[in-house]
């Protein structure tokens, strides 16, 4: 069962319901398959036997069918509290143990999961690519001489080597969208502020979101109605509205930038993998319309070209100025260009964000969905050394723009390149659009049916 046990959250329901699988079964499992040899560097504190025992331990007694997650190992990126473990953001120097767990991470326990370890980051989520850590660049579940992607890298690529169901992420300008795409994951980015930040070490508190690495969307669905809610200790914690979200139809519209506005940054294959992915879509159901991209493009560009950078620094201000070598090199330049921006360039900048939602919202009126790539190319962790500024921005095309004009998102896997690395395509809409858009990802998984990341397991059709 070991080798093959899949870790699909249906799967792993049905065998605790027939009595095959317990909790503890599932510890002893997993506690080999993880070991203690991590040469792909993806945690930074590994839960012992008996750290995931203590959470099994838990559910003695308690039967499956009362708890949506019963038994459901999950992972945690290092920028979000586990009570009792060090909180680091990749940054030793920082480290911190919380004793309450972040609201979110609480929620999924109380709901029966088992949290398995805290995972490697970009140092204090500031980054696309995985590589941006002291302990070491985490690499890609498919070909160890690729980025993960991040800043969650270690987050995805617990789930898509099989050491967890799901796992936790943060997503502020693609972090939970372009570990996915690289992993052959779903990677939902919620509604900003449907999923609570408490407890969670901020990047840009105004934009943050904490995401959702899972195997397929039916996954991500069932783990997000768990871990979303308004919560009285986020300030930027959003009830759902109270209307009922309208049902995805059976034929919907979705929008695709302008063939001049699609940048694959000199890949071969990834433009036909979009076709084929633009295809997949119409098969579903969906009528593609190309749509003027460069509002979207332009809003992009206000994240790391204007003074929200800033708000990066306002959140580890003092830190930062105590202690400036413990800083990546890299995230120390980005967070430390914080000073050219004055209060009145923050001003300008929020005043032209607001001229940007304005304008894009006539883009809604006939579309249900805006589709692109989520990212147009994927680096060698060598490329990614070479022009790390560049190649992480180049990474940030089709996701920087999403929390800035208030969307929510998803990324699919669609397809591999020849060379064995996955392709996917992220779906986004309006806030508050978030089971929509599962169900279309879902609608995709089950028209073209996958291997569960990189475990080579077929996901089920059921």
């Amino acid at each position: 069962m070991n080798d093959h046990l899949s870790l699909e959250i249906s799967q792993l329901r049905a065998r605790y319901q027939s009595g095959e699988l317990t909790p503890s079964m599932l510890v002893d499992i997993l506690d080999r398959r993880i070991g203690f040899e991590d040469s792909g560097n993806i945690w930074i504190h590994r839960l012992s036997r008996d750290e995931m025992f203590a959470y099994a331990r838990q559910l003695e007694g308690k039967s499956p069918a009362d708890l949506p997650l019963y038994g459901i190992p999950f992972a945690i990126k290092d920028n979000i509290d586990l009570a009792g473990i060090p909180t680091t953001a990749a940054c030793p120097e920082y480290a911190y143990t919380p004793e309450k767990s972040a609201t979110v991470v609480q929620k999924l326990i109380d709901a029966g999961a088992i949290p398995v370890g805290k995972t490697n980051l970009d140092q204090f989520a500031t980054g696309l690519v995985g590589t941006r850590s002291p302990y070491g660049a985490c690499h890609n579940s498919f070909n160890p001489d690729y980025i993960s992607g991040g800043s969650s890298a270690g987050s995805a690529v617990s789930v898509a080597l099989g050491l967890a169901s799901f796992s936790l992420g943060t997503d502020t300008a693609g972090s939970g969208r372009i570990p996915a795409a690289f992993n052959n994951l779903v990677g939902h980015k919620p509604s900003v502020g449907l999923v609570s930040a408490h407890g969670v070490v901020p990047a840009c508190r105004t934009l943050d979101c904490v995401s959702i690495f899972a195997l397929t969307a039916v996954d991500a669905a069932s783990v997000l109605k768990v871990a979303q809610g308004y919560d009285e200790e986020d300030a930027y914690s959003r009830a759902k509205p109270l209307t009922e979200e309208p049902a995805l139809k059976a034929g919907f519209t979705f929008g695709i930038p302008r063939q001049n506005q699609l940048a694959f940054f000199e890949s071969k294959e990834t433009p036909g993998l979009f076709n084929a992915a633009i295809k997949q879509l119409e098969a579903a159901g969906g009528k593609p319309v190309e749509i003027d991209f460069s509002l979207f493009l332009e809003t992009a560009r206000l994240l790391y070209e204007g003074p929200w950078v800033a708000e990066r620094y306002a959140a580890i201000k003092d830190f930062f100025e105590a202690n400036p070598d413990a800083i990546f090199p890299v995230t120390k330049k980005i967070i430390g260009g914080a000073s050219r921006f004055s209060a009145a360039d923050v001003y300008s900048a929020l005043y032209r964000l607001k001229d940007m939602q304005r304008k894009v919202q006539h883009v809604w009126t006939d579309l249900d969905f805006i589709v692109t790539p989520t990212a147009g190319t994927i680096y060698t962790i060598a490329e990614l050394e070479a022009e790390p500024v560049v190649c992480n921005s180049n990474l940030g095309y089709y996701t920087n723009f999403m929390n800035l004009l208030d969307l929510a998102a998803i990324a699919v896997p669609t397809g591999f390149q020849s060379n064995g690395l996955p392709f996917g395509i992220t779906l986004c809409a309006p806030a508050f659009s978030d089971e929509r858009l599962l169900a279309l990802a879902a609608r995709l998984d089950q028209q073209t049916p996958r291997t569960l990341g990189a475990t080579k397991l077929k996901m089920s059709t059921a």
